[in-house]
């Protein structure tokens, strides 16, 4: 999953990872804010909102209406009006008599306000960037990329804001009592920007401000193309079966999937071909849930591991995408490593994870080691012992060549597919036989139902209230239970679109909450790449798609049920990025939970509850796996923190460590029972890292994996069959961690929360691992 959080004064945006929709990377925080400061009064713009509707900003985006050409008028206009503004603005600062005569009221929110309009139609292009991608909004959009990077610039290196800023700060220093709410996020926003603003380069002057500049416009670029080429090498490949022996044992609904593709893809050449999910043909994509779903199902190791090898060394110099140049990530990869180590020792710091850890709960890249190892200690016991009986059962059942003479190891191609025969003859249950009581209606009135008892809310469809960008989108708006007031919306996009849209699962802002720009109901957009519908039949959920949607929504609360006020720091913004996950995951917990998985576990044809045995072995396949997988999130947050403490991309390039050799090393550290191939070029679409947010931050999850189990032992603690406690601790979850937001420092607000700080016990125990 990935998120967007905002930190600061004029920057918000990355999430999610996917599947981020700001300017990506180093601009990430700035595109968040932007698009949180939404409203734009009629009075501020130019009488052309009719024939623009980037630039009708009273309510929610115009999405039927919004073509790519409407973006470089409307961001030309802003851009002007926002550079004018923002001199008058500066020198009116400048001219104040002295610290006194600053006031927190004529600059933070006054720079809300100022920001807003050029924020949304940023937000809103970059939102269609990850959902409805296409040549035409491509080109705008990195056309006018550097228009809007270079104006953003400019904030964080004013003297004159940064001047007011402090002085603020000092005045509030000589004020004595207990801060209120709301005095508490003003103050965090003040602290937070003035932060942000040095990681800006506000301290830097003549040539080397010149140069921070272009690096940071230049790391906007590669984070465009980047996730561009990702999603072009995604796009690329495609492997159709005619063998019925291929598809052996496959689940219906994954030949429904392949048999859909296939007829798409012949639809799109103007073919009108007969398919049948029986008999075929079949079209397997690199998207998600088409590869995952070969990956644990196909039978023939030669078909897997051909679509196995095409997934690792996409975007890569491997990669050709038909009549277009190679999409090769591999240059922009080293190249965006030396400009970072530049960047950051500009601004005195030894390597970038320094600069990242600036701004995050972890106080050093040690203490990120030190908890990782913490957990590895744990995990790669387990993770050797469950590949170990993968590999006694495949060679048990797998025939001839599986046997030791034939095959030495299981390979990467294997693994998935042994571990989800294991898991099946385990537990006697097939993931097929729980998808037709995973119907998406009936999984979201569950979780609907889950808020309303423990958060007192009530959420409710509102199609037709909104536009959208696809027919696949709902619109949602949440209600306060006491009050009846409408609080919060979202828009929901819950399946894949291999040809327009990015992979993953990820929430982002829509609309911020903000007393500044006068807008009290936040608005979410949550995406997924889920199974989309097959025909007649519905979308019919695997139970890690159930978790993944719980997820997001998780972080989408967050957002949602904010009663901070002050912009940056409202909802998601402002909260340390390794916290930001702890709604998210916390909410996956929930459908373990008895009451709430058969709030929704119902079949979609018959309406019959999921069988009591059923339940009992998907609770006991939570820890299944759970050793290799903690592993694998190590392995990726111990990769990035390397890349980005003890990296030398000039040394690469002459003959020294490669990033490959890096992903290697730190593969014998975490995951040495399977170590990469020669061509695995993963980092190559390694997007947390490279084109989000989670640079020298991927650990993040783990971190707040801590918080979120530890959140969750509340209510174990209670019982959770004890409803009216259970009501009471989750009010108190609203209360603090969905409801402070940024306002108040995250471990403050667990501590509120839990009454102590976090421990790991719970995670270790929830894994298994304990």
């Amino acid at each position: 999953m990935k998120i967007h959080t905002s930190a600061v004064i004029l920057m918000a945006a990355s999430f999610r990872a996917q599947a981020f929709t700001g300017l990506k990377n180093t601009l990430s925080r700035l595109s968040r804010q932007q698009k949180q400061t939404s409203r734009i009064p009629l009075a501020m713009v130019s009488t052309s909102i009719a024939a623009n509707p980037f630039l009708d900003q009273e309510s929610l985006p115009r999405f039927a209406s919004i073509e790519p050409s409407y973006l470089t008028p409307a961001v030309t206009e802003l851009v002007e009006k926002l550079e004018s503004d923002f001199a008058s603005f500066e020198s009116n600062i400048s001219k104040s008599g002295g610290e006194k005569d600053v006031a927190y009221e004529d600059v933070l929110p006054a720079l809300e306000r100022m920001q807003f309009p050029l924020g949304y139609v940023w937000g809103v292009a970059g939102h269609l960037q990850g959902v409805k991608n296409g040549d035409e909004l491509r080109e705008a959009y990195e056309k006018n990329q550097p228009k809007v990077v270079t104006t953003m610039t400019k904030f964080s290196q004013s003297a004159a804001l940064y001047d007011a800023l402090v002085a603020i700060e000092k005045s509030w220093e000589e004020s004595s009592g207990q801060d209120d709410f709301y005095t508490m996020q003003k103050k965090r926003a003040v602290k937070n920007s003035l932060l942000q603003m040095k990681l800006g380069g506000v301290g830097l002057e003549g040539k080397e401000k010149e140069r921070f500049n272009e690096i940071k416009l230049r790391l906007a670029e590669i984070s465009t193309s980047f996730s561009n080429n990702v999603l072009d090498a995604t796009k690329a490949f495609s492997l159709d079966i005619e063998n019925h022996e291929s598809v052996t044992n496959v689940p219906a609904s994954a030949k429904a999937m392949w048999a859909n593709s296939y007829k798409t893809a012949m639809a799109a050449q103007g073919k009108d071909v007969e398919v049948d999910a029986e008999s075929g043909p079949w079209r397997i994509t690199l998207d998600a849930p088409s590869y995952i779903a070969a990956m644990q199902h196909l039978p023939d190791r030669a078909i897997r591991e051909k679509i196995y090898k095409a997934s690792i060394t996409r975007a890569s110099e491997f990669t050709k995408v038909e009549g277009e140049k190679v999409k090769n990530n591999i240059p922009l990869i080293y190249e965006t490593l030396k400009l970072k180590y530049e960047r950051a020792k500009m601004l005195g710091f030894s390597n970038p994870a320094e600069m990242s850890l600036a701004r995050k709960m972890a106080p050093s890249v040690d203490s990120v080691k030190d908890l990782s190892n913490l957990i590895l200690d744990k995990a790669l016991p387990a993770a050797e012992r469950e590949l170990d009986e993968n590999t006694a059962f495949a060679r048990t059942n797998g025939g001839e060549e599986y046997s030791e003479d034939k095959l030495e190891k299981l390979m990467p191609w294997d693994t998935t597919f042994w571990s989800e025969r294991l898991k099946e003859s385990k537990f006697d249950l097939k993931e097929e036989e729980l998808r037709p009581y995973f119907a998406l209606d009936s999984v979201l009135g569950g979780m609907f139902g889950l808020v309303e008892r423990i958060f007192n809310v009530d959420v409710k469809k509102a199609d037709g209230e909104a536009e959208v960008w696809n027919p696949d989108v709902s619109f949602f708006k949440v209600f306060d239970k006491d009050s009846g007031k409408h609080i919060a919306s979202f828009f929901l996009d819950p399946y894949s679109r291999p040809a327009d849209k990015r992979g993953g699962a990820w929430m982002d802002v829509c609309i911020g909450k903000s007393e500044a720009v006068g807008r009290d109901i936040p608005v979410a957009y949550l995406t997924c790449n889920g199974s989309p519908p097959i025909g007649d039949t519905p979308s019919l959920m695997t139970f890690r798609e159930v978790e993944t949607l719980f997820h997001e929504f998780g972080h989408g609360l967050q957002h949602m049920l904010t009663t901070a006020t002050v912009g940056d720091v409202a909802g998601i913004n402002g909260v340390e990025w390794d916290a930001v996950e702890l709604p998210s995951q916390f909410m996956e917990n929930w459908c373990y939970d008895k009451k709430t998985l058969y709030g929704f576990a119902k079949h979609y044809k018959t309406g019959e509850p999921l069988p009591e045995e059923m339940f009992e072995k998907v609770k006991e396949q939570k820890t299944y796996g759970a050793g290799m997988m903690a592993c694998r999130q190590l392995l990726f947050g111990l990769l990035d923190m390397e890349l980005h403490s003890n990296f030398d991309p000039e040394a690469a390039e002459k003959g020294g460590d490669t990033i490959f050799d890096i992903h290697r090393r730190m593969a014998e550290k975490c995951t040495p029972y399977s170590l990469p191939l020669d061509e695995d070029r993963f980092l190559c679409t390694f997007s947390h890292i490279f084109a989000g947010g989670y640079s020298a931050g991927y650990y993040s999850y783990k971190w707040a994996e801590v918080m979120s189990a530890d959140a969750f032992g509340a209510f174990e603690d209670v019982g959770l069959d004890n409803e009216e406690k259970v009501q009471e601790v989750g009010r108190k979850f609203r209360d603090t961690v969905l409801s402070l937001g940024g306002g108040v420092e995250p471990m403050e607000v667990f501590k509120m929360f839990r009454g102590r700080e976090p421990s790991p016990e719970a995670l270790l125990r929830h894994n298994g691992l304990a």
